[in-house]
């Protein structure tokens, strides 16, 4: 595809709001419209670009008519300079957790047809200034409502049906199950309070218990003050990701274009697409794997000409810790069942050949569920142009992968980056 990133940013991760216990009062500390102007403003110059230089804007925002009550968001992008961009064209794209992947997609889609010259692609969620029960009500809104979301059916229990499905499968014990989870838990805590810009980065709760190992994770109360409580069976509180306020964004140009006047460029060599079935009961008895996730990595690879093996690291859509181990093995880095495993022996450790989510994933950097897809392109981006923010993969990368996933399994789009400049 020839289609590059030449510019990226990504706004600090987490819980921008100040909660009144006594009066329920929320204060906004950092607005979802100050986050889209903050990631779109710093993609542009990191790009070295002005805003009149871009020719059209795609905007991924899940659900903010639940979130902060705004609908109609893409033209609000025209804020982050509103001379320059006066006029220009917007849209917004809306495919759950995987939304500003798909705005990239799109936004690649318009340059590849030359229609664009340079584009820019957002994504922002602000999501704390809801109560939980909002908030989870606003998510659950990505299930398929009728037979799930409206019989009180939550994220988290719908990837315990996946753990739990992935379990039988593997005729793994509880136990053993349990260890990998905590495993990755750690990994991607590591990595996250390492990245100055995650939710739980340098000085959160992980830093300061030092969470950092399994053993660390597996030793946590099962209630009380510091636990690790059940919430859906098998999945704990420290299995689950972060709900979290931010922004990221990109800007893509044709890679000729890119080449000729730009000093880093990072191809968007392969394009992986692929919807499953929403409904969790349709896809009975293939629950322990992420079907969709693995044909749109055959898709990516075979468009950029690449194996997986060739990949110097990747960041994929934990959401859930289970599902850290699904999109591996949809990856085919690690063959069926095994993935838990290979998290154990340390695999996918920051120090291997490919380190699996150097930025603390979901779990550690955060989730801003329409910021998601845009934040693992814009960290990427940064790794392959040797600015890392946070953990630096090692010598000098040039191939990564993105694996983002919209709801339980459905929206699944990967990514192949490639550094050409």
């Amino acid at each position: 595809m020839n289609v590059s990133i030449v510019g990226a940013y990504n706004t600090k991760f987490g819980s921008f709001v100040k909660r009144n216990r006594e009066t329920g009062e929320v204060e906004d500390l950092k607005s979802f419209y100050a986050l889209l102007n903050e990631a779109g403003a710093g993609a542009i110059a990191d790009a070295g670009l002005e805003p009149a230089d871009i020719d059209a804007i795609w905007v991924g925002s899940c659900s903010p008519s639940l979130f902060v009550n705004q609908e109609h968001v893409a033209p609000l992008a025209l804020e982050i300079d509103p001379k320059g961009l006066l006029f220009k064209p917007t849209t917004r794209v809306e495919g759950a957790c995987a939304t500003s992947s798909l705005a990239i997609y799109n936004a690649s889609y318009a340059v590849a047809s030359g229609r664009f010259k340079n584009v820019l692609a957002i994504g922002v969620e602000k999501m704390n200034l809801l109560d939980t029960s909002s908030m989870t009500h606003a998510l659950a809104c990505c299930s398929y409502w009728p037979e799930e979301g409206a019989r009180g059916m939550t994220f988290p229990g719908l990837f315990a049906e996946l753990g739990n499905a992935y379990k039988e499968q593997h005729k793994l014990s509880n136990e053993t199950f349990r260890q990998m989870l905590a495993h990755i838990s750690a990994s991607n805590y590591s990595n996250g309070i390492q990245n100055p810009l995650a939710h739980f980065g340098p000085g959160s709760l992980p830093d300061k218990l030092q969470l950092v190992t399994a053993e660390a994770i597996l030793n946590l109360p099962d209630s009380g003050k510091g636990s690790n409580p059940m919430v859906a069976a098998p999945l704990r509180l420290h299995d689950c990701s972060l709900v979290t306020d931010g922004a990221a964004a990109v800007v893509l140009t044709s890679s000729h274009n890119a080449i000729a006047k730009f000093e880093h460029v990072v191809e968007l060599s392969g394009i992986g697409h692929v919807t499953e079935r929403m409904m969790l009961k349709e896809r009975l008895g293939t629950l322990h794997e992420l079907r969709g996730a693995k044909f749109a990595v055959q898709q990516a690879c075979s468009e950029a000409g690449i194996q997986i093996n060739d990949l110097d690291l990747a960041e994929v859509h934990d959401c859930f810790t289970i599902n850290q181990i699904l999109c591996v093995e949809a990856m085919g880095l690690s063959g069926p069942g095994q993935a838990g495993y290979d998290f154990i022996a340390g695999k996918y450790n920051s120090d291997s050949d490919c380190p699996i989510n150097l930025s603390g994933g979901l779990k550690s950097k955060g989730h801003p569920v329409g910021a998601t897809g845009a934040s693992m392109h814009a960290l990427l981006y940064k790794q392959l142009t040797g600015s890392p923010i946070g953990v630096a993969a090692k010598g000098s990368p040039e191939l990564a992968m993105s694996v983002n996933i919209g709801g339980s399994g459905v929206t699944n789009c990967v990514s192949v980056l490639r550094r050409i400049q």
